[in-house]
């Protein structure tokens, strides 16, 4: 795996990352369905769920490969999606409110429509209600694997607000699992993570810009918050907001800046093998003996709708109000046809919602499976209406124009000046 150069934008290196980690994901979770559901079933189920630790937590019991994976690996994802988040706020795409507003409104409809309508087909049932955030999710790396299929069709504006709505997805994620889906509290072992995070905070006020030491710091953060009750991937994002950088407006990445240099060196290994790993240890559903009864179970059919009707139905239609309303301009050298197909490939939750889907039925393997196939379902329909939409949609009449002011100001410093068309033309 090649190393990244922290020289280049975090912007055009994501982009590319997300895009093929994206694409090696859907093979990931392809292959985890073919294997399931073959003579290897058994030994997949039996590897993935095999002891390979010892006990870290009575909670958990002995670790096992799965729980390696679900609560270890992915609290590094966590600290990726923690340290974009920081970025994008303090000297990104989404440094000022008048950056913010476009995104923070479609991400809002769009986590709180699938969930409306999520407790619509299952919330009557006490025991599915705790799922209604399943759906909520976007997966980026994903949609972004979707569209890059469509290679130069897909307009920068639109990979940029896909981007940008999914971060801020995340952060209601993260929000989600902390507030929601926490279990019995540890006061003791939640303190001595509050201790530890202050003192990376500290250390980030004495200027220490140490990665190695930073790095350390956070393992023993997450084995304070895997012990605490509150899921220890949230050590993740935490840790991130401890991690100083140097901002660069108008300008390429730092190269000393700890946070753009651990951001570049974690983009490859989150995307290229702990995403994919994730996805095979959790998409494998044997759907051999599966009936149309279970199909249009409550559960499954309400993440499957959730996701693939309202995700659209959330994004799309606050974008177009805030549009029209005046709140926001235009996407820049992008249809209004193009814009609700990548609505649709919003409804794609994969990652965030697997993990999501077995925190919400904790200790009930069929609900979890459940789960996982409403979310199969929902995000493979997404997946496919919006690349359709977005395959057939004709193309906005200054596409190629804005497609080469977009690569001028990205190789110029690092980023877009504006996705909108209303400020683009303002300016």
């Amino acid at each position: 795996m090649s190393r990244s150069n922290p020289s280049r934008s975090a912007l055009r290196e994501f982009l590319a990352s997300e895009s093929a980690g994206g694409m090696l994901l859907i093979f990931a979770a392809i292959l985890a369905m073919i294997v399931a559901n073959s003579p290897l079933g058994a030994i997949y189920h039996d590897a993935i769920h095999a002891v390979t630790g010892p006990v870290l937590t009575d909670k958990l019991g002995p670790m096992t490969v799965h729980l390696w994976i679900n609560d270890g690996l992915m609290a590094i994802f966590f600290l990726l999606v923690g340290l974009e988040i920081k970025r994008e706020f303090v000297d990104g795409r989404l440094a000022s409110w008048d950056r913010r507003r476009l995104p923070f409104i479609a991400a809002a409809a769009g986590m709180a429509v699938p969930a409306a309508i999520y407790m619509g087909f299952a919330g009557s049932d006490p025991g599915l209600a705790q799922g209604w955030a399943i759906p909520a999710a976007t997966d980026i790396a994903f949609a972004m694997g979707v569209l890059a299929l469509l290679g130069r069709r897909a307009p920068t504006s639109l990979k940029l607000f896909l981007v940008t709505v999914a971060i801020v997805d995340d952060m209601g994620a993260v929000a989600i699992i902390a507030l929601f889906y926490t279990a019995k509290i540890n006061l003791l072992a939640l303190a001595a993570a509050a201790v530890i995070l202050g003192v990376m905070f500290a250390m980030g006020r004495m200027r220490v810009r140490s990665l190695p030491l930073y790095l350390l710091m956070f393992a023993f953060l997450w084995y304070a918050m895997l012990l605490s009750g509150v899921h220890a991937t949230i050590a993740g994002v935490l840790a991130a907001m401890a991690i100083p950088f140097d901002r660069t407006p108008g300008a390429p990445d730092s190269t000393t800046s700890p946070l753009h240099r651990l951001e570049h060196g974690l983009h490859p290994w989150v995307a290229f093998a702990i995403v994919p790993l994730f996805g095979f240890a959790n998409a494998g559903v044997d759907i051999s003996g599966l009936t149309t009864e279970q199909i249009f179970a409550p559960l499954p059919l309400g993440i499957a709708a959730g996701l693939f009707i309202g995700k659209q139905i959330g994004i799309f239609g606050s974008v177009w109000l805030a549009v029209k309303l005046g709140i926001a301009g235009r996407l820049r050298g992008a249809t209004w046809l193009q814009v609700y197909g990548v609505a649709m490939l919003c409804g794609i939750g994969f990652t965030m919602s697997l993990f999501i889907g077995g925190l919400a039925f904790p200790g009930d393997p069929l609900l979890v499976e459940e789960a996982k196939i409403g979310i199969l379902m929902g995000s493979l329909a997404a997946a496919l209406a919006g690349y359709a939409v977005l395959r057939l949609a004709p193309l906005h009449p200054d596409h190629d124009a804005t497609e080469r002011r977009s690569d001028a100001e990205i190789a110029a410093d690092g980023d877009v000046r504006d996705t909108s068309e209303n400020r683009a033309m303002a300016g």
